[in-house]
């Protein structure tokens, strides 16, 4: 399952007038894939990923989402869209600093309705994946800055989203740290067919990743596959 943007135009207001944040972009990512979308600060990186995970409708243009059509879908369902078939990888953890590893991911099984037990058993699975597996019963506090960064990342997966999105998550790690991060994010967007799209400013491990697009004033280019 793949995500689709097709011609999205999405402006903003400016004054009197509008401001285009997106001019005519389209983007396709294949299941499988991790594409990474780079550019300048201000460039439209930030609001192609909020129209991506549905949060900002484009004045024009098609988002297919896991082969729906955004376009027929009221806030209800657009909200059902995001808790099912979208995950978000934030560019700060933001864990809870009360609970422990596993739990910060079983808050989002709640959510969903799946049973205590299903959850637990289902956070432990991610927290392996990601190589945390003898951190679960650790708080925020307890771990390093990378570590937080990969319970942010199966924190993600914990309603197997067909798309992953992921803001800018090594940029607050060193370069050792950051490198380690997209390799795992490479990894289980290969193991797990997540159509990946990872925003950043860092081009040093960009040969890590599936293809490579360039936002500039709103406009994108580069290679796509």
């Amino acid at each position: 399952m793949s995500l689709e943007l097709t011609d999205v135009t999405l402006t903003y207001p400016d004054g009197g007038a509008r401001l285009t944040a997106l001019d005519k972009v389209s983007l396709t990512v294949p299941a499988g894939t991790l594409t990474a979308v780079i550019g300048p600060s201000g460039s439209g990186k930030s609001s192609l990923l909020a129209v991506a995970a549905t949060l900002i409708t484009p004045d024009s243009g098609r988002v297919v989402i896991a082969g729906r059509d955004t376009a027929g879908l009221d806030r209800g369902g657009l909200t059902a869209l995001r808790r099912t078939t979208i995950g978000t990888v934030f560019q700060q953890p933001n864990l809870l600093p009360s609970l422990t590893a596993a739990e910060q991911l079983q808050v989002m099984a709640h959510l969903d309705g799946r049973s205590p037990r299903k959850a637990r058993a289902r956070a432990l699975e991610l927290l392996a994946s990601v190589g945390l597996a003898d951190q679960a019963g650790k708080r925020p506090h307890q771990l390093s800055g990378g570590q937080r960064q990969r319970i942010n990342i199966a924190r993600a997966l914990m309603n197997d989203p067909a798309v992953l999105l992921v803001d800018e998550p090594t940029s607050a790690l060193d370069h050792e740290r950051g490198a380690a991060v997209l390799d795992l994010l490479t990894t289980l967007t290969h193991r797990r067919a997540t159509a990946t799209v990872l925003v950043t400013h860092d081009r040093s491990h960009l040969d890590a990743v599936d293809a490579v697009a360039e936002v500039t004033d709103g406009r994108l280019s580069g290679a796509q596959g």
